[in-house]
């Protein structure tokens, strides 16, 4: 497939550069994006109201989800594979039903979360979205939306480098960047079918998580799933895309998430 070339006029120069893998024009480089999560995760680890469980005293934990996210990176349909991190963290609180991806590939799930599914497949379903909003680059793509173009594109040119810190920090403490439109919902719920097509997992698993919600009488989806569109449509249109792939939506063998939920503090 050919790259589109995007034209964009900065200080007077005529700047041309290539779109992104996704053919989204960025002006964040992949670099940037990286460096942004790393500031992210620096703020979400100082700060005491995240409790990320640690590797070394939980590696029954990551073990496990690693070799999800793994097999999910392992499916050829991400375009940052190779670039981004893809570093995974689990934070401690049962009372949160929520995940959330920041740029250059970090991912956070909730214990909470991952007690209230019921299986291996709901996880892959909800663990694909996230991968897919830091694929598609959808936060640096709303904060380009927020701040403007230029004014990113002097962060990328370190002209401005307390900014980066800044954004970060807002990332981190409100998790504001990270409330995702309508369309960028439904690109992350449609990815996640087509990530799970080649695993062994059911590719419609981000699904199941509405069908439970809805099973025990509605409610507000957590704000990773958000409610745009409304659970009902994101539930047809995800089992739409599963149709249209003709990809196997059974669930899979996979027996390990009963000791995965035992090993969570």
């Amino acid at each position: 497939m050919k790259r589109l070339i995007c034209l964009f006029v900065f200080s007077s120069l005529l700047l041309a550069t290539s779109c992104d893998e996704n053919n989204n024009f960025i002006v964040f480089s992949v670099q940037d994006d990286v460096a942004l999560g790393q500031q992210v995760k620096a703020e979400i680890m100082a700060n005491p109201e995240y409790k990320i469980l640690s590797e070394s005293q939980y590696p029954q934990v990551y073990a496990y989800l690693n070799g999800m996210k793994n097999e999910i990176l392992n499916s050829g349909k991400l375009a940052y594979k190779e670039e981004f991190a893809w570093e995974l963290h689990v934070i401690h609180d049962d009372n949160v039903l929520n995940a959330f991806a920041t740029p250059g590939g970090y991912i956070y799930i909730y214990t909470g979360l991952i007690k209230y599914l019921d299986n291996a497949d709901d996880l892959a379903g909800v663990l694909g979205h996230e991968l897919a909003h830091a694929d598609e680059r959808h936060t640096v793509r709303n904060l380009q939306k927020a701040y403007g173009v230029n004014a990113l594109l002097a962060i990328a040119l370190g002209q401005n480098p307390s900014a980066l810190q800044e954004i970060a920090a807002q990332i981190a403490g409100s998790l504001a960047g990270l409330s995702f439109s309508r369309d960028f919902e439904r690109e992350a719920d449609a990815n996640s079918v087509e990530y799970l097509s080649q695993t062994k997992y059911a590719c419609n698993g981000a699904a199941t998580f509405f069908i439970k919600l809805e099973e025990q009488g509605g409610g507000q989806p957590p704000e990773f799933l958000s409610t745009h569109p409304n659970p009902e449509n994101r539930i047809e249109d995800i089992n739409k895309k599963a149709e249209e792939l003709d990809c196997d939506t059974s669930l899979s063998n996979d027996t390990g998430y009963a000791s995965l939920k035992s090993a969570l503090p």
